[in-house]
């Protein structure tokens, strides 16, 4: 037989974002410990509805831990307390019954909220899109064989492409910077052959795109990296800074 427990919700409210947002509590009872944490939540926002109350707005898509849209603070952890997932990933079977629970947005200038625990994370997608994209040859396919690349530089580029730009990283600097991410995104290019067209042109974009839009500074806390969902190692940022160096050179 399945356990089951009762939680209560501390649950950032805000209407738009100009609006002042504010904490409101909630009581859920007979939650499965089988459940997703985001399982619970369409739970809470059942009761709500039933109520006549108004649904508590979150993000989320796959519930597979893949897209990233399910960026909840929990418990002043991004994606909860559990290291190496997502909140679609995090079972009510790592919470005590009466347990309260903290649940709020990402804490970001750069990730303005939209309502309640959504966020507009549209400054991730503008940093990629000055800088993620490669030039290649466009001719006859080649071999598969043909570029020779090694393990080591293959499985360190797919190390780094797993990041799926939640913004998790951003969420738990104290500075709020992106580095964690841009450096993810700046190594899957720059360790494979096809990205070394627009390397140093790529790297000087990204980063200046990153501090346009207002993301902080690195002091290399190494909360990002301790909060990752896809435990991106920060030797990441080191690449980037060494790409970002010999691009300013080629100037």
């Amino acid at each position: 037989m399945e356990n089951t427990i009762n939680v209560n919700l501390k649950i950032w409210r805000q209407r738009s974002p100009k609006d002042k947002g504010q904490f409101k509590t909630y009581r859920v009872e007979n939650v499965s410990t089988g459940s997703s944490f985001l399982e619970m939540l369409d739970m809470l926002n059942q009761q709500l509805v039933v109520a006549g109350e108004e649904p508590v707005v979150f993000d989320n898509d796959c519930r597979e831990g893949i897209c990233g849209m399910c960026s909840l603070y929990i418990n002043g952890h991004p994606h909860g307390p559990v290291q190496g997932i997502t909140t679609c990933q995090l079972h009510m079977r790592k919470f005590n019954n009466e347990d309260t629970i903290t649940i709020e947005p990402w804490r970001s200038a750069a990730f303005p909220v939209i309502r309640d625990l959504m966020v507009d994370r549209n400054a991730f997608d503008k940093i990629q899109q000055a800088g993620g994209y490669v030039s290649f040859n466009c001719g006859g396919a080649p071999d598969a064989n043909a570029t020779p690349i090694s393990k080591v530089v293959a499985d360190e580029a797919m190390d780094s492409a797993t990041c799926i730009g939640c913004g998790a990283c951003v969420a738990a600097c104290k500075n709020g910077s992106a580095m964690l991410f841009v450096s993810a995104k700046v190594s899957q290019f720059a360790l494979l052959p096809q990205g070394q067209v627009e390397r140093a042109r790529r790297a000087r974009a990204m980063v200046m795109k990153m501090d346009e839009l207002g993301f902080g500074n690195c002091t290399n806390t190494g909360a990002c990296e301790a909060e990752c969902p896809k435990n991106i190692s920060i030797s990441n940022i080191a690449r980037l800074n060494r790409e970002f160096i010999k691009a300013k050179f080629q100037d």
